[in-house]
């Protein structure tokens, strides 16, 4: 199922969501992190006024959530003249907890301060297809069409400190909330260039700032997203990444703290 269908497919029921995912769309022994993302938001949506704009999500990832049933439990934990903070339980049947979410909704203000986001000019290389490759890629890639512009593939053995990627969902659609936040997710570490085998590498923790909230007419294919290893030590690596729209204007700036076992 595309991630469209498997959001509107989802069963709601008050502040808690529920959706059966396949294995289609794990990454490894978890769900692909921008769909766990994806599921928390829609469950969120329950304690948030209609159109608010998502600012910002903070996620840390607990243990693996495996494809099944998918549970998702939203609470309101305050709602100021601007700004709705919500949180959402990723859980196991029996209330264990696999993943927690904490979105930010917030009204557009009026502001002296104006500044828009200054990127590097994209290289003009030739892209590398990134393929699926059954028993080899992660499973939810059959979802997406990637291609390399700049940097290095993972396992690949090349130092590099950027991955330039261009990124889409094999869906004929208009960027969603639920889109963005899975593009945003797409881009292994940029620490797995390094590396001359595979090794297993996996996310700690994510924040996603988004930049504009006017993004929603672009289509959920052409996106650039720029990957860059900021620190490493002891196995635990940095990451920042820009998510810019088919258009050309940067929408969303994420931070990863991710793990490489080599």
């Amino acid at each position: 199922m595309t991630l469209s269908e498997l959001i509107r497919c989802a069963v709601h029921d008050g502040p808690r969501l529920q959706l059966t995912v396949g294995d289609d769309w794990l990454q490894g022994r978890s769900l692909f992190g921008g769909l766990q993302a994806a599921i928390a938001v829609a469950a969120m949506r329950s304690q948030v006024p209609a159109g608010l704009p998502l600012r910002t999500l903070q996620m840390t990832f607990i243990a693996p959530v495996p494809a099944g049933e998918v549970r998702a439990v939203a609470q309101l934990l305050r709602s100021g003249k601007s700004a709705v903070h919500v949180q959402a339980r990723l859980e196991d049947e029996h209330g264990e907890l696999l993943a927690l979410v904490i979105g930010v909704f917030g009204s557009g203000r009026e502001s002296r301060v104006r500044r828009e986001p200054q990127l590097a000019v994209a290289a003009t290389a030739a892209a590398t297809p990134l393929p699926f490759l059954p028993g080899v890629t992660p499973n939810f890639m059959q979802h997406f069409r990637v291609s390399l512009h700049d940097g290095a593939l993972p396992f690949t053995g090349k130092p590099v400190l950027v991955n330039r990627f261009e990124v889409g969902l094999r869906e004929p659609a208009a960027t969603s909330e639920w889109h963005l936040l899975a593009i945003a997710d797409f881009v292994p570490p940029v620490a797995l260039s390094w590396m001359d085998q595979v090794v297993p590498g996996s996310s700690l923790t994510w924040m996603l700032e988004i930049l504009a909230d006017d993004y929603r007419s672009q289509p959920a294919e052409g996106w650039r997203v720029d990957a860059e290893l900021v620190a490493a030590h002891d196995g635990y690596t940095s990451q920042s990444t820009w998510i810019v729209a088919p258009d050309g204007r940067p929408v969303a700036l994420s931070r990863q703290s991710m793990v490489v076992f080599a």
